[in-house]
């Protein structure tokens, strides 16, 4: 077997565990998009389908994760291909949370359903809707960052991170008043914080991919780095 026949079955092995990826990022996606449909409608039919979605999200984990393990121990690979599957590594456990938060979202609708609140639960709902179409936004922006391999795109996800974070910040304070105001919403009040965390939590999980972004192409961990000194690593 030729050396140029092994480059070329090794390239083909990454594009195909990197179509995974955004396959698997596509099916996060999908579930933090149907939670949220879920809270917004109180669909308990919706939420059952994001908890079914949770079990394939965590068996292509499992399947990518060792397919990784197999190519590294083949291949050997070096430099910019190690990052690359070191990234992807990092990448499946944070959809895999991704996915987690989304199942609970929707864990947390089927219990608000059950005890009957729906009702009460309007105005701090759509708050939420508008904080989970930021994170979904953060999310698809990774994820065409990683496929495209844009560090331009990648820095713009985390500079705008901190978005999602005064949104949580806010709709805390909101949630706050809405208990003070109406004591009786305090146990589903207390579920919509948990929610709202969730969510804050996808947009962390997107700042991550978004991080290993760079990682691969600039060889450069910019984890815990300010923003003046990433938009150094991506010069």
């Amino acid at each position: 077997m030729t050396d140029k026949h092994l480059s070329t079955q090794f390239d083909s092995e990454l594009s195909g565990i990197s179509n995974r990826v955004l396959e698997m990022g596509g099916l996060v996606e999908s579930q933090v998009a149907q939670a949220l449909y879920a809270l917004t409608h109180f669909s308990d039919e919706t939420a059952a389908q994001v908890l079914t979605q949770e079990e394939r999200v965590n068996q292509m984990e499992v399947e990518i994760d060792r397919d990784l393990s197999a190519i590294i121990a083949r291949r050997q690979p070096t430099a910019r291909d190690l990052r690359l599957l070191i990234a992807v590594s990092k990448a499946i456990a944070n959809l895999e949370r991704v996915g987690d938060e989304a199942a609970r979202i929707a864990r947390t609708v089927q219990r608000l359903i059950a005890t009957g609140v729906s009702s009460r639960l309007r105005l701090p709902v759509a708050d939420l809707a508008f904080e989970a179409d930021l994170a979904i936004a953060q999310l698809r922006k990774s994820l065409d960052a990683f496929a495209r391999l844009d560090t331009a795109r990648a820095l713009e996800v985390l500079k705008q991170d901190d978005q999602i974070d005064q949104e949580f910040d806010g709709l805390l304070r909101k949630l706050i008043t809405y208990m003070m105001e109406d004591p009786r919403t305090i146990s589903s009040s207390i579920d919509l914080v948990f929610v709202a965390k969730a969510i804050e939590r996808v947009g962390d999980h997107a700042k991550n991919l978004a991080e290993a972004i760079i990682y691969v192409v600039k060889g450069t961990d910019v984890r815990h780095s300010s923003m003046a000194e990433v938009e150094n690593a991506i010069r």
